[in-house]
C-alpha cells in the first residue's frame, strides 16, 4: 500500500495503527515501479500538483484523499487522474480499512475500528 503525501505528518490520513503494511513517500520520491506495483495508492490532495507533473498512467486502486471537505474541484481532479474514489481525511476510515484489506489480501482487521466509524448513508 503506497501513500503519496508531502505533508510533514507521519500519519496524514489517520490510518495508524493499521495491520496492512503502509509505505509513505513524498511525491518526488516514489518510483513508477512502486506506483504500478502497489495494490492500492492513496494520493494526498496537497501532493496532487506534483503528482500530475510526473504524468503517471491511470491505474485501478488510486484514491484521492482530501483535507478540505468543501473542495469543489475534488471530483474533476480525481477524474483527471483516474482515481476510483475521493475520501475526506479522517472520514470513511472504516471503508478505507476494508479496501486496504481487500487490495492486499490481509486477513486481520480490528472490528472495533469498523464499528466506531460507521459508513455514511449513500456511500
Amino acid at each position: 500500500m503506497l501513500i503519496i503525501s508531502d505533508r510533514p505528518d507521519e500519519d496524514p490520513l489517520g490510518l495508524l495503527p493499521c495491520a496492512v503494511p503502509l509505505r509513505r513517500l513524498p511525491s518526488p520520491l516514489f518510483s513508477a515501479e512502486e506506483y504500478q506495483l502497489a495494490p492500492l495508492v492513496i494520493l494526498d490532495d496537497r501532493s496532487y500538483s506534483a503528482f500530475t507533473l510526473r504524468h503517471m498512467p491511470h491505474r485501478p486502486g488510486l484514491i484521492l484523499a482530501l483535507a478540505d471537505p468543501g473542495d469543489d474541484t475534488a471530483h474533476p481532479r480525481a477524474a483527471a487522474i483516474g482515481a476510483e474514489a475521493v475520501l475526506h481525511t479522517g472520514q470513511g476510515l472504516a471503508w478505507l480499512h476494508l479496501r486496504l484489506h481487500e487490495a492486499t489480501g490481509c486477513r486481520y482487521i480490528r472490528w472495533e475500528d469498523l464499528l466506531t466509524d460507521p459508513p455514511t448513508p449513500g456511500t
